[in-house]
């Protein structure tokens, strides 16, 4: 290890201290490296552009911000939430699993969890609090935690971004997400009926059955555009980025035409307010990519990667290792930079050691996805409070059980590598 790059450490570590936001204290740290190594100032314009002109997926991000965006608008949110309701609302603890199908089903439209909390789970907080039969605190808690499903469902922009670090198949990656993003639902909504019952929450009126038809065609096609998007992925019509197109113009499509509930002023809004989601998300990849160069040149992946294998450490307990590691930077460091930053470190070392890229994948960004409802920086926590002015106090004190479940799921998943990858292998996965 060089000065220039312990140079580069202790620059990154101040400026993110004095509360510069994480791109931009990259962006500095490896220019400070770039400087103190003798080389050009330009080679991270060369990184930069070459990185994003060949990287065509990255293409699929602000495709599915605009997407999501969009599916937050007008009515669509809220005949999701009435068909939810309808599905589950009836049984003890009700609008808590609403909140957490809702989420499931919002999660094949957005790619994201920021607008799922932002967006539907705004919602459903006050329609849980406007019952009289649950706290502030819980229904916020219970919105972050199944936000967190948002990008483990495809489309997913955390997965893009690890196969752009990977060169793993987003394909497969999506089709790896499918089972463990329902099985982090399962574990969630059994938490809530355990809550609910243990604290005596009230019963939600049930809708009629003979209702449940018409609120079904009512919310059919916002349900078709997950099945479009994998379609049109598996069977091979489009690439990932061209199906992030087609989701983002059925979006327009459907908010505009069939539903009616799309201004131009709106759709304008939406699009200035992608855009600026677009660009920071942007600024973080950008960094990312020169940071990755400093990296690479010091040769870190490698000798990473020779140290644990010389350690003789087996794939699982290096699972369950980076894994923990993982869980802390969470809750320190957002998501993005997680994938972007810290994963390629240890991408040398599954190869060594065989493991599934897929699955690492698939897992890690689970485990980015916990650490956004890890106290104390848990952003979704902070998403929340922003929308909904629930102090994060109160959020903090309910959400450890679902955390407990969340944490138990993502061991489940680093233990039986077959939760993930049965679909991928089911659809042609030679892994």
């Amino acid at each position: 290890m060089t000065l220039a790059f312990l140079l580069c450490l202790c620059v990154l570590l101040v400026v993110a201290a004095l509360g510069a936001p994480i791109a931009h204290a990259i962006l500095i740290a490896s220019l400070a490296y770039l400087a103190a190594a003798g080389q050009s100032i330009g080679v991270a314009g060369k990184v930069l552009v070459d990185g994003l002109y060949q990287s065509y997926i990255l293409l699929a991000v602000p495709l599915f911000i605009v997407a999501s965006n969009i599916m937050n608008a007008g009515t669509i949110s809220d005949r999701l939430l009435r068909f939810c309701v309808a599905l589950v609302g009836r049984f003890r603890g009700g609008l808590g699993h609403v909140n957490v199908v809702a989420s499931l089903i919002f999660s094949g439209m957005s790619g994201s969890a920021v607008a799922d909390a932002a967006g539907i789970g705004k919602l459903i907080i006050e329609m849980m609090v406007k019952s009289g039969h649950y706290t502030r605190g819980y229904a916020a808690a219970i919105t972050a935690a199944s936000a967190t499903i948002g990008p483990i469902i495809p489309p997913s922009i955390p997965m893009v971004l690890y196969a752009l670090v990977s060169n793993s198949s987003i394909g497969f990656l999506f089709l790896g997400g499918i089972l463990p993003g329902v099985l982090m639902g399962v574990v969630l909504m059994a938490m809530n009926g355990f809550i609910a019952h243990r604290r005596g929450f009230g019963l939600e009126a049930p809708v009629p059955a003979h209702e449940l038809p018409r609120l079904t065609l009512d919310a059919g096609p916002a349900l078709l555009m997950p099945a479009i998007l994998l379609y049109g992925i598996y069977g091979g019509i489009t690439t990932p980025t061209e199906a992030a197109a087609i989701a983002a113009f059925y979006a327009l499509i459907l908010a505009a035409v069939f539903y009616r509930a799309l201004s131009l002023r709106a759709f304008v809004d939406i699009l200035v307010t992608s855009a600026r989601s677009s660009a920071a998300v942007g600024l973080v990849i950008g960094g990312a990519l020169i940071l990755n160069y400093v990296v690479a040149s010091e040769n870190i992946p490698d000798l990473v990667a020779d140290w644990l294998v010389k350690l003789d450490v087996s794939p699982l307990m290096f699972l369950l290792g980076v894994n923990l590691l993982l869980l802390i930077l969470g809750c320190l460091l957002d998501a993005s930079t997680i994938i972007l930053v810290i994963i390629p470190l240890f991408l040398p070392t599954c190869r060594e050691l065989g493991v599934d890229l897929v699955h690492f994948g698939v897992v890690a960004v689970v485990n980015t996805m916990i650490g956004l409802i890890t106290p104390p920086y848990g952003m979704l926590l902070f998403v929340i409070n922003a929308v909904t002015r629930i102090p994060l106090a109160e959020m903090i004190r309910e959400i450890w059980p679902f955390l407990l479940v969340l944490v138990a799921a993502l061991l489940l998943l680093i233990l039986f590598p077959g939760i993930t990858l049965w679909l991928p292998r089911a659809f042609g996965y030679p892994g």
